[in-house]
């Protein structure tokens, strides 16, 4: 029996020619990834093992993007733990605010990840790097303070799941609405500790931006990873990026899969995700009457410049509605830079708009962004739990870029076709 891509990935890893589904296995790592929230708990626990050094200055990244710039106290005191110990340890994949941004969009835009690389991050949307051919997983903090120790990590080797998307998509989808399509198929536990392999036509033909989205959000599925067999899309994305050598891996034939899904793309709408959870989705056009207090369009699903472009499409020459707050972040700084000199942060603070730097801020309930109890929010990210963004009595719908700028307009959730677009 042959392997699929993530077993291939897990199996040259652990020095061995083949792993199955179920086995436990310790794994060599390429990339060992934390941000300002996670990073000071694998700090702490570091020290305590009492490790001399890190197993490699520069596989190590720390990204603080979930309070900076910092919102309090004590945010500033999680920061400089990341600080003092980039310097005494040298980590050379330190990202200081003003060079930083939303540590998975800045990763795969800095050629720090590449194909082939087995990565762990702790933060569960570490899964986005298998847009590019990678095994990437999230972990615990304890897990991360031991790889920086050793360069290793356990795993049990997952199941893994095929889902083939075909036909051609329609105006104004995307990635966004295909994997919260296919959440609402499957259930947050339909993959549950299972890789999601993402494959057909449609896949073939989508952007890198696209591509990041999706596997962005196969956690939300309960899945371990989320990954696509690196192409020429792939290629053309990472050669003038790569910080290393990389290898494209790719599934046999006859590998096994414990479920096959596929999906005609051309029947797939523009799709919400309503509250409370990610599969609890919805036509766009079917939520009208859904009335809003703010938009967010940014985040690690949806902070690239493609994302940037496609809201300011729908909102140019429009304004915000005079009910609504809408906040835009860039994911990264040279996302920023390059919205900039395209005239995209033009428009949207034309359209009355907020333009934030690059930080996960409002995504997490952290700042930049809170709801207050009664509030409902539109926003681009991934996640709608209960307070997810504020208040546990606020309300959290996820859309694409699109339908985000829209509903801004509108006041209320609604489409870019309504805008006559």
């Amino acid at each position: 029996m042959g392997m699929t891509i993530t077993e291939k990935i897990l199996a040259v890893h652990s020095g061995r020619k083949e792993v199955s589904p179920g086995e436990l296995i310790n794994a060599k790592v390429d990339l060992i990834l934390a941000n300002d929230i996670t990073a000071p708990i694998a700090i702490k626990e570091f020290k305590k093992i009492g490790a001399r050094d890190v197993f490699d200055k520069e596989r190590i990244v720390f990204v603080p993007d979930h309070f900076t710039p910092a919102k309090d106290i004590k945010a500033a005191e999680q920061c400089k733990m990341l600080r003092d110990f980039s310097k005494e340890y040298q980590i050379s994949n330190y990202f200081e605010v003003g060079r930083a941004g939303i540590e998975h969009v800045l990763l795969p835009e800095e050629g720090i990840v590449v194909p082939g690389d087995l990565v762990i991050g702790a933060d569960s949307h570490t899964c986005t790097y298998g847009a590019l051919g990678a095994f990437a997983t999230g972990v615990g903090s304890t897990d991360v303070a031991s790889a920086m120790a050793t360069g290793e990590c356990w795993f049990k080797v997952p199941e893994s799941m095929k889902f083939i998307y075909y036909g051609k998509v329609n105006k104004w989808v995307g990635g966004k609405d295909l994997i919260l399509f296919t959440i609402g198929d499957i259930g947050v536990d339909g993959a549950l500790y299972r890789a999601m392999e993402f494959d057909g036509e449609t896949i073939r033909g989508l952007s890198m931006h696209g591509r990041l989205t999706i596997c962005n959000m196969a956690i939300e599925a309960g899945g371990k990873n989320g990954i696509i067999i690196p192409d020429q899309i792939t290629e053309s994305y990472v050669k003038e990026r790569a910080k290393r050598k990389y290898t494209f891996y790719s599934s046999n034939k006859d590998a096994n899969y414990v479920d096959i899904r596929e999906y005609d793309c051309s029947k797939i709408p523009l799709t919400v995700s309503c509250p409370h959870l990610p599969s609890n989705i919805r036509p766009a056009a079917e939520l009208f009457e859904v009335s809003i207090d703010q938009v967010v369009i940014g985040s690690c699903t949806n902070g690239h410049l493609e994302d940037l472009k496609e809201a300011a499409k729908v909102i140019k020459g429009r304004k915000v509605n005079p009910n609504v707050r809408m906040i835009v972040i860039p994911a990264t700084q040279k996302i920023y830079r390059e919205a900039m000199k395209k005239g995209l942060l033009d428009i949207f603070i034309e359209a009355e708009a907020v333009v934030s730097t690059p930080t996960c801020g409002p995504c997490l309930g952290g700042h930049m962004g809170i709801l207050s109890k009664g509030e409902r929010a539109i926003a681009t990210t991934n996640r709608n739990f209960i307070g997810r963004m504020g208040h546990t009595e606020s309300e959290v719908y996820l859309s694409n870029p699109a339908v985000a700028a829209a509903s801004a307009v509108l006041g209320r959730i609604g489409t870019p076709e309504e805008l006559g677009l």
